[in-house]
């Protein structure tokens, strides 16, 4: 068995901003695992967030050695960037070596396309009603805010898009006082779910709080060991396997997430069709599914995802699983 790592870069279609920053391009991390003559590929994007570079991401796959096994994953690198890669990895060299799709060696019925959210980037309101109005036959809008000034953000989105439901992501943004004081008017406007209000850090203030619009879970969720730390204060856990480390743990997640009584929303880096593929399979049946991810590149890999009016299709065999 041997594993190769390359860096791929990704041009964005248009600037991509968050409350933590812009971008212009998506960089990714590609694992290679070649045994028996067959390759199989993963990828994953490092997160500044979670204290990920591609240069410490890449130093992690890169001392991995012998004959590597999923469940042996665990006791070799944490959940996050470096264990997704590798386990997809091995997810597709399974597939190839016993001339199956994953989706049937993981036990799963086979999947379906699923409505996915279109991503609009934090910007000033005029440009963010312009991005929803240009998106408004989408029936699902994420918008990206975690600004003291968002609601002419919202309102202009709302009136961009009047049909679209909507989600909200703070990435970390708000006070809890600020929170507090958005919340009617998340109803009012029809916001069906709010992602991260407060700082990962932070969240015990949402104890207690009323939360008319479901709140979910994303930097302050993982893996499983993540689940105690989010009682009491959210609905709803964003499964993401750059987070989790990869597909088996997220089918873990879902499965704890589920029988401990939270919805499930399946999100993603901004990577490439590589990167959705092993996601499309924990989306199947997922409250909120948000793998946009290709959408908001200027090019993505070959044999790239099928998106459409019925949602993101699961992957061909040529691109993965």
């Amino acid at each position: 068995m041997r594993i190769e790592v390359s860096r791929d870069v990704f041009p964005l279609a248009q600037v991509f901003t968050i409350s933590r920053g812009s971008r212009t391009e998506a960089k990714v991390l590609t694992v290679h695992i070649h045994a028996d003559g067959v390759t199989g590929r993963g990828e994953c994007v490092p997160y500044a967030r979670y204290d990920e570079t591609l240069d410490s991401v890449a130093a992690q796959i890169e001392g991995l050695s012998g004959n590597l096994t999923r469940a042996g994953l665990y006791d070799l690198l944490p959940a996050g960037a470096a264990r997704n890669a590798v386990d997809c990895a091995l997810w597709d060299l399974e597939a190839k070596r016993a001339d199956k799709r994953v989706w049937e060696l993981a036990g799963l019925p086979e999947p379906g396309p699923e409505i996915t959210a279109y991503t609009l980037s934090l910007a000033e309101p005029a440009e963010m009603r312009a991005q929803a109005a240009k998106n408004a036959h989408r029936p699902l809008l994420k918008i990206k805010l975690g600004t003291p000034d968002d609601m002419p953000r919202l309102e202009a989105v709302r009136a961009g898009a009047p049909k679209s439901t909507i989600i909200v992501d703070a990435n970390e943004g708000w006070s809890a006082a600020v929170y507090a004081d958005l919340a009617p008017h998340l109803v009012r406007l029809g916001v069906a779910l709010v992602e991260q209000p407060l700082p990962a850090g932070e969240d015990d203030a949402l104890i207690g709080m009323e939360r008319p619009v479901p709140v979910c879970a994303d930097e302050s969720a993982h893996d499983r060991a993540s689940l105690p730390h989010l009682k009491g204060k959210y609905d709803v856990v964003n499964i993401k396997l750059d987070k989790t480390g990869g597909l088996t743990e997220a089918l873990e997640l879902r499965a704890a997430a589920l029988a401990e009584g939270y919805d499930v929303m399946v999100g993603c880096m901004v990577g490439s069709s590589l990167a959705m593929a092993p996601a499309t399979l924990v989306a199947q049946g997922a409250r909120v599914v948000d793998l946009d991810g290709p959408l908001l590149l200027g090019e993505d890999r070959e044999n790239a995802l099928t998106f459409d009016d019925a949602g993101v299709h699961p992957p061909l065999a040529a691109l993965w699983g």
